[in-house]
C-alpha cells in the first residue's frame, strides 16, 4: 500500500435545520469544500435536500428531527449513537406573524412557539447531542445580530429580538460550564438575507453570503471558548 492508497476521512458536520435556506446552502457548500453531511429536516418535505443527496453519493445523510419535540431529539441521539461529527451546527430559526408587535400584544402561544423553537429547542439539542462531537471539535447556532443588546438602538423585531437575545444568553451559560473543555463554541450572526423567513425585501442573497458563513465557521475549528461573530468573522457586541 502507498501513501496515495491512505486517504484521511472526509471531515463530518452534524447540520440541524438542512431542508431549504440558509441550512440547505450551507449544506452544499460544504459538500463542495469536501465535507460529509448528515441533515436534519423536520418532516417528509425536504426534496431539494433529496436531490443534493443524489448529486454527493454516499456524503449526505438525512435525519428527521423537530427540536421542539424533546422524544425526536433523544430518538435522534439514539439513531446517531456511536458516530463522531466534527461540527454540530444548529441551524434554526422562526419568528411571529406580526414582526411590529410589541411584546405586550403578542400572543402568549405565539411568543412561547418563537421561544421554543429559538432557544429552549436549539440548547436543548445541544445539550443532547454534544457527546456525538469530537473533544476538539465546534458546537455552534445560528444566532442573530437582532440578538444583541448592545446594538438594539432602534427597537422592532421585539419577540424575535429577545429569543435570540435569550439564546445568546443560554449558550453563554453552556459556555461556562464548559469552560474547561476543548471544544470551538459560535453564535454566527449571518445577517439579513433572502429566505424564507428573511423575505424578499433583504439585501443579501444566499449565494454571496454563504461562503462568508461558512468560512467563519471553518476559521472558528481549534479555538476553544464561545464567540458571538458575524458572517465575516466580526465579533458582535453582547
Amino acid at each position: 500500500m502507498t501513501s496515495a492508497d491512505i486517504r484521511e476521512p472526509r471531515p463530518r458536520i452534524l447540520l440541524v435545520g438542512a431542508s431549504r435556506g440558509l441550512g440547505l446552502a450551507m449544506a452544499s457548500e460544504l459538500l463542495g469544500r469536501g465535507w460529509d453531511v448528515v441533515g436534519t429536516v423536520r418532516d417528509g418535505a425536504a426534496a431539494e435536500l433529496h436531490e443534493l443527496a443524489q448529486r454527493h453519493p454516499g456524503r449526505v445523510g438525512i435525519e428527521r428531527l423537530d427540536m421542539t419535540q424533546p422524544e425526536q431529539i433523544a430518538a435522534l441521539r439514539q439513531r446517531l449513537s456511536g458516530q463522531r461529527f466534527d461540527i454540530l451546527f444548529v441551524n434554526a430559526g422562526t419568528a411571529n406573524r406580526n414582526q411590529d408587535e410589541t411584546i405586550a400584544e403578542v400572543s402568549t402561544d405565539e411568543f412561547v412557539a418563537v421561544m421554543v423553537t429559538n432557544a429552549l429547542g436549539p440548547m436543548r439539542t445541544i445539550e443532547a447531542l454534544q457527546a456525538l462531537v469530537a473533544d476538539d471539535g465546534l458546537i455552534g447556532i445560528m444566532s442573530s445580530g437582532q440578538g444583541s443588546i448592545g446594538n438594539n438602538e432602534q427597537g422592532g423585531h421585539e419577540v424575535y429580538r429577545g429569543s435570540k437575545a435569550a439564546l445568546n444568553q443560554y449558550m453563554r451559560s453552556y459556555a461556562a460550564r464548559h469552560r474547561d473543555g476543548g471544544r470551538a463554541l459560535l453564535l454566527l450572526a449571518p445577517g439579513w438575507i433572502r429566505t424564507a423567513l428573511g423575505g424578499p425585501d433583504a439585501p443579501f442573497g444566499l449565494e454571496e453570503t454563504v461562503p462568508a458563513i461558512v468560512d467563519t465557521l471553518l476559521s472558528k475549528r481549534g479555538k476553544p471558548g464561545l464567540e458571538y461573530l458575524d458572517r465575516n468573522g466580526r465579533s458582535v457586541p453582547w
